[in-house]
């Protein structure tokens, strides 16, 4: 995996699972991510989902399958990317990932990535300190992977985002929306300084 290359997905099918526990938006998140490159982009995406019993706690992972091509088998074969906001979820899933797959945590939750060649944001700290809320660092996590793969227009996931927040927390989504693809930027634009 390099952080150091474009993400923009170049081949024509592109893998992410998002994971974690229940209770973090990560079935939510999965949707919406679908429906900005779906109903949006107007690409073939599948969307799937898994959660444990627990309605909060356990564990829960959405899959998203996007192609320009139609899609004959709906589940990944090898992740692309891999959003883990739990340690249990990274170990878990990092051994589904491709070779050169992105993996993006969040530093607040998985205290020993299995490499160190993987994307590391404080989503929970930021969604409580910036934005008010730790139910927001499911958007922040989006921002960043919209940031990272332009898999989705930034335009897309924003209008999807706005029209699925709870009545009355559109404001507040869209703000965290931003504040994911402002790190992910930036976070970028380090990596590639460093690399130089």
């Amino acid at each position: 995996m390099s952080k150091n290359k474009n993400h923009q997905a170049q081949s024509d099918r592109y893998e992410i699972r998002l994971s974690g526990s229940g209770g973090q938006g990560l079935i939510l998140a999965g949707v919406m991510l679908a429906e900005a490159m779906g109903v949006e982009d107007g690409k073939n995406v599948v969307q799937t989902q898994s959660y444990g019993p627990e309605a909060r706690g356990g564990a829960s992972r959405a899959d998203v399958v996007v192609s320009s091509d139609t899609i004959y088998y709906p589940k990944p074969m090898g992740l692309d990317l891999l959003l883990a906001l739990t340690q249990e979820a990274c170990d878990t899933y990092f051994s589904a990932l491709r070779e050169n797959g992105i993996l993006i945590i969040d530093s607040d939750l998985v205290h020993q990535p299995p490499t160190p060649d993987c994307y590391s944001f404080p989503f929970t700290m930021l969604a409580k300190n910036e934005i008010g809320h730790v139910m927001v660092a499911n958007v922040i996590s989006l921002g960043a992977i919209v940031e990272i793969t332009r898999l989705a227009s930034k335009d897309s996931i924003k209008t999807v985002v706005k029209s699925r927040a709870p009545v009355g927390t559109e404001e507040k989504n869209l703000k965290a929306l931003e504040l994911g693809f402002k790190i992910a930027k930036e976070k970028m634009k380090s990596t590639r300084t460093a690399a130089v």
